[in-house]
């Protein structure tokens, strides 16, 4: 059998993941796809979710950090009246409880769980606890204590329901724009809790992470019945991850020293902060403007052979 050759590739892949892969399955996936040497995703989906999964190559894995703390957008369907061990559709079944919730009584909790709000994460996640993952205790039937957490529903908008010949609620179709660190599965759980019939989670698509929509987006499937060179095409640059950075522009004799780490001086200092930083309209990489003039190098790319 003929040894994979990796190559370097560099940009960002707006992956339209599917339903049953894990995201590191996805990556590997897709990384083969295009022979990359290095490759990393931006925040995991669980098996069951589908949608935007930006992938990063080469150079953009160095700024793929920046995707985990932004803001994403979910449209999730939720069951009532049945609760599982996972919060999801792939547990067991935990419990069974009639259902006298409304659509109405379910537009009326939308304020409740918009905003700042609370969740206590669930024992099917990743986060550890002594070094094993809480899914692992979780298996075992160990259950731990967790820390509620802070995060923010910036909008919950119902989109559809389903109800029963009684007018009871069956299942609700729901658009949720949050922080980083939300789980939808445990939002659906409290939503379930608050209407007194419990509830779990039966779908969940990813529609937007940060400024990166689905708009665009590949599946596997697709990307598969390419040549290589329209494969490559599929590629957004290195910057797609920095687009909402203000711009700074320097001179070839300030690119030498700010590739080696060193800052630079700018008369006209603008922007403080955060920027992402070009030469001779190539990207350089990500640095920091101080309010005393000087521009700091962060994250800067390597430059592939023949733009050094």
């Amino acid at each position: 059998m003929q040894k994979k050759r990796w190559q370097r590739v560099d940009g960002v892949l707006l992956l339209d993941k599917p339903q049953g892969l894990s995201s590191n399955t996805t990556l590997q996936q897709a990384r083969r796809l295009f022979s990359a040497a290095k490759a990393g995703h931006t925040g995991t989906l669980d098996p069951m979710a589908t949608g935007l999964l930006p992938l990063c190559f080469g150079e953009a894995t160095k700024f793929s950090a920046d995707l985990l703390d932004a803001d994403k957008t979910y449209e999730a369907e939720v069951c009532f009246g049945v609760t599982t061990d996972t919060g999801d559709a792939e547990g067991e079944v935990r419990e069974r409880r009639p259902v006298m919730a409304t659509p109405a009584d379910l537009l009326a909790l939308v304020p409740r769980f918009t905003g700042p709000i609370t969740q206590v994460p669930p024992m099917y996640s990743a986060l550890k606890r002594d070094g094993k993952p809480l899914y692992e205790l979780a298996r075992q039937g160990v259950e731990v204590e967790r820390q509620p957490r802070q995060i923010t529903i910036h909008a919950l908008d119902v989109l559809d329901t389903a109800c029963d010949e009684a007018g009871h609620l069956v299942r609700a179709r729901l658009a949720v724009s949050c922080s980083k660190g939300t789980y939808i599965r445990v939002l659906a759980e409290d939503i379930g809790a608050a209407l007194g019939c419990g509830a779990h989670l039966t779908a969940l698509r990813r529609t937007r992470v940060g400024t990166l929509t689905l708009d665009g987006a590949a599946t596997l499937a697709q990307l598969d019945g390419l040549d290589e060179a329209a494969r490559a095409a599929c590629l957004a640059p290195v910057d797609a991850l920095l687009s909402t950075l203000p711009r700074v522009d320097v001179t070839p004799a300030q690119h030498g020293p700010l590739s080696h780490g060193n800052p630079v001086p700018r008369e006209a200092a603008g922007d403080i902060g955060k920027v992402r930083i070009y030469a001779n309209g190539v990207l350089l990489g990500m640095g920091e403007q101080g309010s005393d003039g000087w521009l700091r190098p962060k994250r800067m790319v390597q430059a592939a052979e023949g733009n050094a």
